[in-house]
Order: structure tokens, then sequence, then C-alpha cells
């Protein structure tokens, strides 16, 4: 086991990152910028350091600075967390080049799942069902003009590297392509430095349904079952569950039998997450791996009881998986709703400032992962989530039940959040019956405010 761990990231992730190390009796050491010198969680790392200013390519997108850091406090490894740098190849072939491990898959592997018309020829080489489309990143604007008249509209023009909804776009009619390929182009390059666009067949109202994945450098791979994600707006994930509710048993282990051969056909170490979508017969088709930890991580240990971030550290430091497929059972059901601070009545504006009040829930089967408390200013250089509430109960009428207790309980003052969203979510029927789709929240939830 590793002696000393560098997090380098901030927020609710580094305090998830340094608790699991404090059980693991791993030494942990937080880097931070400017803006978040006044952290609460900082103090409960073993040693802090600061990296830079507050923008992101200033710290915690500066690769010299997170690699002068972990020099200086001599670790053995560097956890990257979610976002920034957790999905970039280059960080993590020179964080192994220094002699530093990176706690997250070989840079190749990042590297090939990380495009995802790479990880989708892998797919189609392991046998997993794929959306139809291009076969690599569209040459020219012929080419998708072409394709698409022969898989038929609406199609759907992605970027190949990144994710979170950047360079998406959906096209209904040959008239908007041209410009839609070009908005998504400059869209990929703005976020992801790469405005290579792909195609393919757009399918409506699916279930965005993703399979967590652990796999040890011993060649043991296995996963932890299926959570569902299709509550989200504009791409971006709103409330996420496990299991996935009305999915046959027989859909299921497809689902993790398919993630577990991806895994094994591309060689991939540590914690990974497949993605799918499932269409209204249930069909299910691969979309991406997310090579890294995902906020919605807790709802599978919720239903399985196995700490994810503990398992990543073991396994890059070399350990063997402890259990086998057939001892991984979810029990019971979990949600988790991401608390963010922005305002769902005026087109989820941030907002940014300082908490003034904080009443948190509890009780039993209610968990709250977040780096806020009160007196804590939220700064406008980030991602707007405050935290992330979790529960856990038998079944999923109990959970749901659960669930609108605690967010009314849940009290946050000073800056706006999501948390009225997420009560009117949790009690409406559609969503209490399973039936949404990733369509649903611009759809019914919101059609004015999001037209």
């Amino acid at each position: 086991m590793f002696q000393r761990i560098l997090v380098a990231n901030r927020g609710e992730i580094a305090l998830r990152i340094i608790r699991a190390c404090k059980e693991l009796g791993v030494e942990s050491v937080a880097v931070y910028s400017q803006a978040d010198r006044e952290a609460p969680y900082l103090a409960m790392a073993d040693r802090a350091i600061c990296i830079g200013k507050a923008a992101s390519s200033d710290s915690y997108l500066n690769i010299p600075r997170i690699i002068a850091a972990a020099e200086v406090a001599d670790v053995q490894a560097i956890h990257p967390g979610y976002g920034f740098l957790s999905e970039n190849p280059q960080f993590a072939e020179i964080c192994r080049s220094c002699n530093f491990e990176f706690i997250g898959p070989s840079h190749e592997a990042i590297r090939k799942m990380g495009l995802k018309t790479e990880a989708k020829a892998v797919a189609t080489a392991a046998k997993v069902p794929t959306v139809p489309g291009s076969d690599g990143p569209i040459a020219s604007d012929a080419q998708a003009i072409t394709l698409a008249k022969q898989m038929g509209y609406p199609v759907l023009i992605k970027a190949a590297a990144g994710g979170g909804g950047k360079g998406m776009r959906v096209c209904r009619e040959e008239s908007t392509l041209i410009a839609s390929l070009q908005a998504a182009r400059n869209e990929a390059e703005a976020a992801f430095k790469n405005s290579s666009v792909y195609l393919e067949k757009y399918i409506d109202r699916p279930r965005h349904v993703e399979v967590q994945m652990l796999a040890d450098s011993h060649g043991h791979a296995l996963h932890l079952f299926d959570r569902d994600c299709s509550l989200q707006r504009r791409h971006q994930k709103l409330v996420e569950e496990a299991t996935a509710p009305s999915i046959p048993e027989k859909i299921r282990r497809q689902l993790g039998d398919a993630a577990v051969r991806l895994a094994k056909a591309s060689g991939y170490v540590n914690a990974g997450t497949c993605e799918f979508l499932i269409d209204q017969d249930n069909k299910f088709y691969f979309i991406e791996v997310n090579a890294r930890i995902q906020v919605e991580h807790p709802v599978t240990e919720m239903v399985t009881g196995i700490d994810l971030i503990q398992q990543q550290i073991r396994i890059a430091a070399g350990e063997k998986l402890s259990f086998t497929q057939d001892e991984v059972i979810p029990r019971g059901h979990s949600f988790e709703v991401r608390i963010n601070s922005e305002d769902p009545d005026h087109d989820f504006r941030p907002s940014a400032g300082k908490i003034t009040a904080l009443k948190l829930p509890g009780g039993p089967g209610v968990r709250w992962d977040s780096h806020v408390q009160v007196g804590y200013t939220i700064p406008p250089n980030y991602d707007s989530m405050i935290g992330k509430l979790i529960v856990y109960a038998a079944n999923r009428q109990a959970a749901a039940s659960t669930m609108r207790r605690a967010l009314d309980e849940l009290q946050i003052e000073g800056v706006k959040t999501t948390i009225p969203l997420h009560r009117r979510i949790f009690r409406h029927k559609d969503f209490l019956d399973g039936k949404v789709d990733t369509t649903w929240v611009e759809r019914v939830l919101m059609p004015v405010k999001n037209a």
C-alpha cells in the first residue's frame, strides 16, 4: 500500500478521497488554488500545497505545478478524482514517467477509450452493440450529408474527444446539418482542443444506463451492476439511481457482461464506467467509457457495500480484487441528487456567493457528500456543485420516500440551489413510476423554461 497520496482535485471529490485515504491508513496531500485557500476540507489532509491562482489553467489543470507539488510532498501516487485532468492521457503518462502511480487506467487505455470513435471500434470487436454511425471522425461535410441520408434523420453529432454534452448537437433535417456540424466542431475545439466530430443515429427518448466496472492488474475484471442516469438537462445529469429500474433481468445481465468484455478487450485496469443507451424496446447500445471515477459512484457503493475509491487505490497499489463477480450482490435501492448553486427558475444561472445557513438532513439511509459549511464562499471559477445528497432504502419506493423527506430537511441559504427542482422531481408521477428518459426534463418538467 502507498504511504502518501496527492489528491489532484478540489471540492467534494477531494474530500471523498482524503477520507478514503484516512480509512486505509494512507497520508493525503491536498493541492489548492488561491480561490480555495479557505476550503474547510484542506485541514483534513495531512498536508496542503497551493499550486496557483484561481483559474483552472493556473492550478488544477497545470500539470507541471501538480507534479512539482507531488515531488515536494514525496508522494507515491496521484489520484485525479473526476473532471480536470482525470481523463487526460498526457497527465497519466507524465505521472508514471515521474515515478508517481496514477490512480486510474493506463494512458493508453485513457487515450483509446477517450476517443469515442476508437472506443466504438473496441466495442465492435468485443461484440458489444453500438449505435449505428460513422466509423470514425467525419472527414467532410459531404460525407456527413451522405451518411445522414443513409441512416435517416434525426442524427446526433458528437465530439470525438471529451464528454459532458460538449460538442453535441441533434440534427433533425438536412437543411440544418452543415450549421450544426460547424457549431459542434467549434464547441469541441474550445472544450477539448480537438474539433473532430462523428455522426450517429439519434435514438429518440432513450434511457441512459451505465455499468460500473473494476479491473485489477492481475487479469481480473468484474462489474458492480448498473445505474440509471436518464434524468438530465442538456446532457448534464441531475439524478442517478442504482440499480436501474424497469430493466428485465436478462438485459441487466447482458449489460454487465458487455462491460466486462469491453474492459478485457481494452486492457483496462482500475475503475471505469461503460455508458449505454437503451431504447423503448430494451435494446441497448454502447456509447462511451468514462475512464475515471464518476460523480454518481455513491449509489453503487450504497447497494453493493463496496467502497469504490478505496478499490481504486488498492488496485493502483497492485492488489488483487478481493471478491468475485458472484459475490457482488446488489441489495436495496439508492438515489443521488446533485445539489448545485444554480437558479433553476432562471435557466440554471450560476449563483456563487457565501452560504449563510446550512441545515443538513439525517436519519436512516441518508448520506451527504459535500465540502461546504456555513460561511463557505462558493467561488465562481469552478463547477457549481455544492454537494450530493444520497439515500438508501430496501426498495425504490422506500428510497424515493427517504429522498423526499431528506430534500425537505435540507436547507441552504445565501445562494440559489437546485433543491426546489429536485423536490418537484421526487413528487412527479412519471419519475416515481420510472417512466422518464433523457429528454423528459425538457419535454415534461420544464418545457417552457428550456424551449
